[in-house]
């Protein structure tokens, strides 16, 4: 696009004619400590939280909050550098030390996000007059991360494990493929076991970004690799993020020592940017032995999970079919899903509308999400809320 002021305001026109237009709502406050449950008050009106990613509540946690000042009077509020500089603290080190052992990996090597984390990471391992396949509904960030590397990025249809087997077998050129574990405007799971032993036959790099699935899913909060049981061997790269489950900021990958160790040299987002607070990487810790000790966390979301399928399904409501906290409910157009969310939070429900780009055209959104800090009640209200406005019809 030229630098003309009449480019930008036609551009801008359309997104807006589309419904395409995103605005940012400013959150005054969060209730603390868990005892307010997952209330915020955004622009002045309370409502109950069901667009956050903190699946575990740990955001929240005291003893998380707590963590923060002694790091922060101890290393200073930031890092000062990158991590091959100077700003590889002791709590980054023990951190990474920490997640490898979480994940069941050698060792781990922290990114500052995980838009970062992914980027990086691919470019590391694909590049020019290479392959990399993507699941049609990978996040953005393992996208560009492709289409960054300068490899071939081809894409097969979302979770068809067949079509990937198909691409691995016929091309000699794949170095890489990447999907997400959880998808996060969908909240279904990848066939991540019909994948695995494909690219180990093909020798190519199995990369799985288990953002939303890490401290939610599998045996102790491991994963959705986990709970396909799968090890470090069928899945040599596993990246994870720090700001859903974990309640705290940043991105990591885990894998082998020499897997790592090339990451670490090779990977540009890493190597050219200023690391994680101190601080954060301390509140994190405290955060991964929360999620790894209170069992009563997961199971308590998992039940809530439950407790709203079977009360939606029971109202008629039309959700896809998602065991993880994500819980969409496609409307189809954007000014109808707009509508519903402005709706209910007249009725006290934060819960956003997702619009294409974000998801395919024609399947706009509510992105419903749980955390274990809601109530029962709050759920069920949710549920009474969503089943009037949709039977209201469109608007």
């Amino acid at each position: 696009m030229r630098r003309e002021p009449e480019a930008l305001s036609a551009a801008l026109a359309g997104l807006a004619a589309a419904e395409r237009i995103r605005r940012r709502r400013v959150i005054e406050r969060v209730a603390g400590g868990g005892t307010e449950g997952a209330r915020v008050i955004v622009e002045g009106r309370a409502l109950v939280d069901f667009s956050s990613n903190d699946y575990l509540g740990l955001a929240r946690h005291p003893q998380v909050i707590a963590a923060l000042a002694p790091a922060a009077a101890a290393f200073g509020a930031g890092s000062g550098a990158a991590h091959l500089v100077s700003g590889h603290s002791a709590h980054h080190h023990a951190l990474e030390e920490e997640l490898a052992a979480f994940t069941g990996r050698e060792r781990a090597l922290l990114f500052s996000t995980g838009y970062m984390a992914n980027l990086g990471t691919i470019g590391a391992f694909a590049g020019r007059g290479e392959t990399v396949l993507e699941d049609r509904l990978n996040h953005a960030s393992l996208l560009d991360g492709a289409r960054l590397s300068g490899a071939r990025l081809l894409r097969y249809a979302h979770g068809d494990a067949a079509a990937a087997q198909r691409l691995l077998a016929e091309r000699g050129d794949v170095a890489l493929l990447a999907t997400d574990g959880v998808f996060s405007m969908d909240g279904d799971l990848a066939p991540l076991a019909a994948l695995a032993a494909p690219c180990e036959r093909a020798r190519a790099w199995l990369l799985v970004d288990d953002a939303h699935g890490l401290g939610v899913l599998g045996p102790g909060g491991r994963g959705s690799v986990a709970a396909a049981q799968l090890d470090a061997a069928a899945v040599p790269l596993l990246v994870g993020t720090l700001g859903k489950a974990f309640g705290t900021f940043g991105a990591f990958v885990a894998g082998g020592r020499d897997t790592i160790e090339f990451l670490l040299q090779q990977a540009r987002t890493y190597v050219y940017t200023t690391a994680l607070p101190p601080a954060v990487a301390a509140a994190t810790r405290v955060a991964l032995r929360l999620a790894a000790a209170e069992e009563w966390r997961r199971a308590r979301l998992l039940e809530l999970v439950a407790r709203f399928r079977a009360a939606a399904a029971a109202a008629g409501l039309a959700l896809t079919a998602s065991p993880t906290p994500i819980q969409p409910l496609i409307v189809g157009a954007p000014a109808t899903a707009l509508h519903l969310s402005a709706a209910l939070a007249e009725r006290g429900f934060w819960v956003t509308a997702i619009r294409p780009p974000t998801v395919p055209d024609g399947t706009a959104r509510l992105r419903i999400t749980l955390s274990a800090l809601h109530r029962d009640v709050e759920v069920d209200a949710l549920v009474d809320a969503l089943a009037e406005l949709v039977a209201a019809g469109p608007h």
